[in-house]
């Protein structure tokens, strides 16, 4: 796994906890999701959650960018956002 994948699940690890909510505990989906993260913010100019459709117009898209505008009432209703990034911690 190189650095930048590691950097970026380190720091959506920092953001998960201080949210209240945690990093899917599967390894392979999370490397996964931050590879694609990274893909995208190289084709696109930013980390759109590779769960949405980005449509290439940057107003329609800005609400994608991870963490998107609905990640945190997805974890809450479901238990994790749409790209199982993030997951609820049920200690919480």
């Amino acid at each position: 796994m190189n650095n930048k994948i590691q950097d970026l699940i380190r720091q959506c690890k920092e953001y998960a906890q201080k949210n209240g909510f945690k990093l899917n505990p599967n390894s392979v989906i999370v490397e996964n999701i931050a590879r694609r993260l990274l893909e995208n913010e190289e084709k696109y100019g930013h980390r759109y959650c590779p769960c949405r459709i980005v449509s290439g117009d940057k107003e329609r898209d800005k609400d994608k960018i991870c963490s998107c505008i609905w990640h945190k009432d997805e974890i809450q209703k479901n238990g994790h956002c749409l790209c199982n990034l993030f997951i609820k911690d049920e200690k919480i």
